[in-house]
């Protein structure tokens, strides 16, 4: 298991001293004691916001390029546009300025493996139906375009024209550009 030099590990790979939410309360203090404030507005300098899964391997502003301020970042398990992110993009458009959308998806993707039974699951564990769909797919080409699809069609959105997707492979780094069907 390859942890962050941050965080210090024992045997097996655990976490040693103290909780993992105390590690990163300290690593903010240290980041706090050099900081300074960058003047900057909510609005993303490139008008840009990227969806994205939240695998712990995409290091979104390396992969792209980016840096503090370039663009509005949401992320959830799979990357998938789900109505939360439609409202995140809502008022990222509306009231913050961006114009284009870049939906990213990954090779090797837990939601793969997953079906909608999770929910049958969860339900027979706590005795509650969750209301929110697993969103689980077989096929990551066919999933960003249908993530495509619901962007470039929802009514509330204002900037449907530039709206991309790709799949980033999590063994070479690289993009590969899906177009839509």
């Amino acid at each position: 298991m390859t942890t962050s030099a941050a965080v210090p590990t024992g045997p097996e790979g655990a976490i040693s001293d103290g909780t993992v939410t105390d590690r990163l309360v300290e690593a903010n203090e240290r980041y706090a004691a050099a900081f300074t404030d960058p003047g900057m507005d909510a609005r993303p300098v490139l008008r840009v916001a990227v969806v994205a899964c939240m695998d712990a391997r995409l290091d979104l502003h390396d992969a792209l390029g980016l840096a503090l301020g370039d663009c509005h970042t949401i992320r959830n398990a799979g990357g998938v546009v789900t109505d939360d992110v439609i409202r995140s993009l809502t008022i990222s458009q509306r009231k913050l300025g961006t114009r284009s959308v870049v939906l990213i998806h990954h090779t090797g993707c837990g939601l793969e493996s997953l079906t909608e039974d999770f929910r049958t699951e969860l339900e027979l564990e706590v005795g509650q139906r969750p209301a929110w769909a697993v969103e689980s797919f077989r096929d990551v080409a066919q999933d960003v375009r249908q993530s495509m699809q619901r962007v470039r069609t929802n009514p509330f959105l204002l900037h449907t024209d530039d709206v991309r997707g790709f799949v980033f492979d999590v063994q070479t780094g690289l993009l590969r550009e899906i177009l839509p069907g």
